[in-house]
């Protein structure tokens, strides 16, 4: 059985927050999201390796969080890139070829162990898998001034984890940089790969604004409620 490491990317400047703190590391329930987000894996698999990819000048205010939250699970730090491209491929520096691993945003701390777990499993069996949920509102294409309705039976979201065996998209990533990789899926197809998709959650929502923080204490508060009626 292959190795599972997973590439934690958390390079988020809280611009759309309006606050001067970074997204992943705003409080949600009395700990940073980046901390729900590794508790998720580490509860779907506590021998997991984890690589979190930071921006050099955060990693100091990391430690002194870890040491804040008594959170001591061994992890790799990696600097991050100007890109979430690089970041990615920073982190896989530390992947070995012979491993599966997963690549996800820090500031997805809903995402389900079903998820994680098929994603993997699917990987694991045809070399990739990337969650991904309908769309339930209507959806439009536009054509320069005009647009027209579209099949939305034919469009998903895409989320993270996206899963890979470690060789492939490592190869993948031995490319230059270009604006049309918006996500690791997007590499790996460059290089001559079908990508799989599997099953996400409409919960795995990326946290980018306040009110995506309001959504998240929500559904974690009634995930806890539910647990612990």
């Amino acid at each position: 059985m292959l190795p599972k490491y997973v590439i934690i990317t958390a390079g988020g400047a809280g611009v759309r927050m309006n606050s001067p703190l970074p997204k992943q590391f705003m409080e949600l329930l009395g700990k940073p999201v980046l901390m729900h987000t590794l508790g998720v894996f580490l509860e779907y698999d506590a021998s997991i390796r984890i690589v979190l990819v930071l921006p050099h000048k955060q990693m100091e205010y990391w430690q002194e969080l870890c040491r804040k939250h008594t959170f001591h699970h061994p992890i790799v730090l990696e600097s991050g890139g100007p890109t979430r491209f690089h970041s990615v491929k920073n982190g896989l520096k530390h992947v070995p070829h012979e491993a599966l691993v997963g690549i996800h945003d820090g500031v997805r701390p809903l995402v389900s162990l079903s998820t994680i777990a098929n994603a993997f499993d699917i990987a694991g069996r045809f070399g990739n898998a990337i969650p991904v949920v309908g769309v339930n509102e209507s959806v439009r294409m536009v054509e320069g001034p005009f647009s027209k309705t579209a099949d939305r039976s034919r469009v998903k979201l895409v989320q993270t984890p996206q899963c890979f065996l470690a060789s492939q998209i490592k190869e993948a990533y031995q490319v230059n940089y270009h604006e049309h990789f918006t996500d690791d899926a997007s590499v790996l197809e460059n290089a001559g790969h079908r990508v799989y998709l599997t099953e996400g959650n409409q919960e795995n929502i990326k946290i980018t604004t306040q009110a995506d923080l309001v959504v998240a204490e929500a559904l974690i508060s009634k995930k806890r409620q539910d647990l612990h009626p």
